[in-house]
């Protein structure tokens, strides 16, 4: 058996610290991950060449360059000598933009980003009943949320999922209610309207979460408008919500007014939409750049097309989605797998 080269070992030994990292030791540590995947990520280097940024020459965290998410549709992105892929996450496909598929080398990394995240947010999953509401998840195969989703459900033991069988869904929550169990209600946002439209429940003691995912499926609305219309049908003060992708191994969630916190492992900036390597201040609107340091052995710095802000705490507000395709490198997204 081969031995692995010494990057992996050396990054085999960076996972302990990716979780228990603070907010001093978060710049050092991010970009000691950046060199090494500057340096072995192919996909990432090749990036970084083509806008002509000297990794040597990065010496602060905001310096960073940013790979676009798009990549992931068109490159396997993933460090070089990386253990063959646990799984292979794969998003839906809107239009005709393509699949990203994010090969995941240490699930491990995975169960523990959602894990912990959950517990520091809602506490021990196995104190809830999991309702599940998520069909356009459930009819595609390899879906990162539904491999979450069914791991709180293994260590709750107690919920379950639907397509969409409303009346069930309806009869088990009100059983849930009736036998004093917590609820925790997740679910994509159409099939979330469509549920509280047709069967309207008091959930009033109950965390209700949507994971976005209007498109395609219902007019679009925004996400206040939503909320209104979940909060009057369903009786609740909050609407929680969940901000997460395909090509993360880590999540962010809100548990009001769609104010998301990271957790210390990840963290959230923004850049002018035409030029994602000038960085904006706190309160103002950009794109959406994420650092998640779990994406050890892919890419943990990574430019998505949503637009947001980030406030003075560090919490973001996600405000919608970029429609600027002019992405400086681009023509790396339609080139031929490295």
């Amino acid at each position: 058996m081969l031995k692995p080269a010494k990057h992996i070992n050396t990054m085999d030994r960076l996972v302990p610290e990716i979780f228990k990292v603070d907010m001093n030791g978060f710049e050092n540590l991010a970009l000691n991950i950046f060199y090494l995947q500057s340096k072995y990520n192919p996909v990432y280097a090749k990036y970084i060449d083509l806008i002509n940024v000297r990794p040597e020459k990065v010496l602060q965290i905001t310096q960073i360059p940013f790979m676009p998410v798009q990549f992931f549709k068109t490159q396997k992105v993933i460090v070089y000598g990386s253990p063959e892929a646990e799984m292979v996450f794969e998003s839906s496909s809107t239009g005709n933009t393509g699949i990203s598929k994010h090969y995941v080398s240490n699930k491990e990394l995975y169960i523990r980003s959602f894990t912990e995240t959950f517990i520091q947010n809602y506490g021990q999953p196995m104190d809830y009943s999991f309702r599940f509401l998520l069909p356009s998840y459930l009819e595609r195969s390899n879906s990162s949320l539904i491999y979450m989703a069914e791991h709180l459900l293994k260590s709750s033991g107690k919920g379950g999922f639907y397509l969409d069988n409303f009346q069930k869904l309806k009869h088990d929550l009100e059983k849930d209610i009736q036998t004093g169990k917590k609820i925790f209600l997740m679910g994509v946002s159409f099939a979330l309207i469509d549920f509280a439209e047709k069967y309207p429940i008091d959930l009033a003691e109950s965390i209700v979460m949507e994971t976005g995912g209007m498109k395609g499926r219902r007019s679009e609305i925004t996400r206040s408008e939503l909320h209104s219309i979940l909060k009057e049908r369903l009786s609740l003060k909050d609407i929680h919500s969940e901000y997460g992708m395909t090509e993360l191994l880590s999540q962010a969630y809100s548990k009001s007014k769609g104010v998301f916190k990271a957790p210390h492992w990840m963290k959230v900036m923004v850049s002018e939409s035409t030029d994602p390597l000038e960085n904006i201040g706190t309160g103002k609107t950009g794109q959406i750049k994420v650092i998640d340091l779990a994406n050890l052995f892919s890419c943990s710095f990574l430019q998505t097309s949503d637009l947001g802000k980030v406030n003075e705490d560090g919490s973001f507000e996600v405000l919608g989605r970029s429609d600027n395709s002019d992405v400086r490198g681009c023509n790396l997204m339609y080139s031929p797998e490295i």
